[in-house]
Formats: structure tokens, C-alpha cells, sequence
């Protein structure tokens, strides 16, 4: 039956996707970075640590995470934070361990949201606002931190590459999300654009084109004013400290380790940063797995291998070992609390709500 065999297709291409995602990840850490700094020597270097130390580590980890649980709260009015966190952490988890996993984490979120009573429409807002707060964050992010450094001297070429491209990338969102705000006709001709564009892409694959995105686009630049109108400072805040919180445990971990603000100075370590989240995107690995350690550890090493007051050897274990320990706290730890939350989720009955009026009309639309 065709069915079958596109569900065929879909198995065959998941299992190839997670066996070259594992030999890359595999490749990665058993062969790259072992040449770069031993494993015993980042070991020695992180097991020096103070428990004041640990606990900072772990006190900015909780901020970091409650910072994104308030950026989904600022973007979702009724929404608790003991919801946003479970969704959150859920959702994460999943787009860290899969393939492509931010397609299925999409899938988990909206079924969540949905147990709790909250609309299509709702969540679709919740979900593209984020996303576009975050995208515009991430790529003005190394802009910002390349100004920072021109103030101090120390821009390079190799930065200045990813900023451009940031910058670019930036500016022609930044028109296109005007531009759909700005008029409804402009919104529905920029929505059936980008459905014409994307039908032609499924077409290569032989899949159906898409239909309604014009109306779509029109329905979000709906929603989003009247949002954005009574929720921008708080959405654009709670976006900035999210990212910041971020960062502020990769300095944190690097200062712990024994890196000084000689060495590699904070605006430097922002700079590093602000790379290594657009690598993140990478698709081979679920969250750039490898290829964002890789970046970090390229990046201080390149900031601070002139400056460096300690042999070259102990300097690699000092960044690898802060970059590793910052992965675990922002990465690893995500993958066993998303396990926990997904558990709460069935198990908290008293947030459970009817569906909303306008999925009981789809349902009954499709019967």
C-alpha cells in the first residue's frame, strides 16, 4: 500500500539520519577532541573545582532555564510557569536526542498545550513569536558582540564573517516581519510567496503542495499585533536575559576553570559564544552536538592562545573543560529533566481541559 511504503521511506530515512548523527558524534569525541586536550587532563581540570564553584554552575543553569520558561509565559497569556517548564523541558529534550527532533518536539509541545486547553491559534502564536524573537536575537547577537570588540580593539576577520552573514540574514527578517505587520494585503502576498516557494521545494520530493499560507499569514499578523501590543517589552526581555543567562554560564564555567579576564576577556568569550549558537543550528546533530563543542573550543583557543599564562596543554584542558562542563549543563542535563517533566505531563490530571471550541469544530469538520 503506498501508506506503508511512505511510512517505509520515513523509517528507512530516520535510521539513516541517527546512524550518521552517531558517527559524527562518535568521530567528534573519540578522535577530535582527544587531540585537542586529553580526557584525564580535562578531568584533573574540572574535578578542581570548588563546591561554591559546582553551585554557581548550577544556580546559573536554574536561571537559564527559568528564563526560557518566562519568555514562553510573556508569549502565552494564562500559561503557568509550572506548565511552561514542563512543556519546555519535554520539548527540548526530544529536539536534543533526535535527528531533526525539532519537528517532532513541535509535534509534543502542541499536544501539550492542547491537554491544557489552549487553542490552535494560541499555540501557533506562541511557537512562531518565540521563534522569531529568538532567531533575531541569535543572529544580531554576533553583530553586537563584533561592535563590542571594535570598541576594544580586538575585532578580527575571523569574526567579522558570521557577523556579516548575522547582519544579513537579520536585516531581511527584520523587513519581512515589518512588512507583515505593516499591511494585510502585504501579509497574505508575502505568506502565498513563501507557500509557492516551499510547495516547489516538496514537489523535488514528490509530496503535495501546501494551500492557505496567505490566509495564515494574515491570521498570525493579526494575532501578533494585538500580542506584541501588550506583551513586546516583556517578550523582548525575557528573549535578551534568556540568551544572556546562556552565556553567563559559559563565562562562569571558563572563570571556574582557571581562565582569567586577561586571557580571554568576557566581551571575547560573548563573541565565541554568539558564533557557536548559529553552529548550533547545525542539522547533522540533534542541538549541534560536536560541531558546537568544537566551535567553543576553537574560539577561546583563537582568543586566547597569545595571552594564555599557563603551558599551551594546560590552557586546552582549561577551554575544553569549561566548554564540556558548559554542554552538560545546558545540553546533557536537558535530556534526563525533559524525561521527568514528559512523566508530570501524564501524570498532572488536574491540568487537563476540554479541547478547545475550534479543535472540537476540526474534529467534527474531518469526521
Amino acid at each position: 500500500m503506498p501508506g506503508d511504503e511512505r511510512e517505509q521511506r520515513k523509517r528507512v530515512k530516520r535510521i539513516i539520519q541517527a546512524s550518521i548523527s552517531a558517527v559524527i558524534v562518535v568521530a567528534i569525541f573519540a578522535l577530535i577532541l582527544p587531540k585537542i586536550a586529553s580526557y584525564s587532563s580535562v578531568w584533573k581540570t574540572i574535578s578542581q573545582l570548588t563546591w561554591l564553584e559546582f553551585l554557581s554552575l548550577v544556580l546559573a543553569m536554574l536561571f537559564n532555564l527559568f528564563t526560557y520558561w518566562w519568555q514562553m509565559v510573556a508569549a502565552m497569556p494564562g500559561l503557568s510557569f509550572a506548565q511552561a517548564a514542563v512543556n519546555n523541558q519535554s520539548s527540548t529534550t526530544i529536539a536534543n536526542i533526535l535527528p531533526g527532533g525539532g519537528v517532532v518536539s513541535i509535534g509534543v509541545a502542541y499536544e501539550m498545550f492542547r491537554s491544557w486547553g489552549f487553542t490552535g491559534s494560541e499555540i501557533a502564536l506562541l511557537l512562531s513569536t518565540t521563534g522569531i524573537w529568538n532567531a533575531f536575537l541569535k543572529l544580531g547577537l554576533p553583530v553586537f558582540a563584533l561592535g563590542l570588540l571594535a570598541i576594544s580593539g580586538k575585532a578580527t576577520t575571523a569574526l567579522l564573517i558570521p557577523a556579516v552573514i548575522g547582519l544579513a540574514i537579520l536585516a531581511g527578517s527584520v523587513v519581512v516581519f515589518a512588512l507583515i505587520l505593516w499591511k494585510k494585503a502585504m501579509a497574505r502576498s508575502i505568506g502565498e510567496f513563501f507557500g509557492r516557494a516551499w510547495s516547489k521545494v516538496r514537489a523535488l520530493a514528490r509530496k503535495a503542495p501546501v494551500s492557505g499560507w496567505g490566509q495564515r499569514a494574515v491570521e498570525f499578523r493579526k494575532q501578533t499585533i494585538v500580542l506584541v501590543s501588550k506583551r513586546w517589552a516583556e517578550l523582548t526581555l525575557s528573549t535578551i536575559v534568556s540568551h544572556l543567562a546562556l552565556y553567563l554560564v559559559l563565562l562562569l564555567a571558563l572563570r571556574h576553570v582557571g581562565v582569567s579576564e586577561k586571557e580571554i576577556s568576557a566581551v571575547q568569550v560573548l563573541s565565541v559564544f554568539a558564533f557557536a549558537r548559529l553552529v548550533s543550528a547545525a542539522p547533522l546533530t540533534p542541538g549541534g552536538v560536536g560541531f558546537v563543542e568544537l566551535a567553543l573550543i576553537g574560539g577561546l583557543y583563537a582568543a586566547g592562545r597569545n595571552h594564555a599564562d599557563v603551558p599551551p596543554d594546560v590552557f586546552k584542558a582549561q577551554i575544553t573543560g569549561a566548554a564540556l562542563l558548559y554542554r552538560v549543563l545546558t545540553y546533557g542535563i536537558q535530556i534526563p529533566l525533559g524525561g521527568f517533566t514528559y512523566i508530570i505531563w501524564q501524570r498532572a490530571k488536574r491540568w487537563r481541559k476540554p479541547p478547545p471550541a475550534e479543535m472540537v469544530g476540526v474534529t467534527a469538520a474531518a469526521s
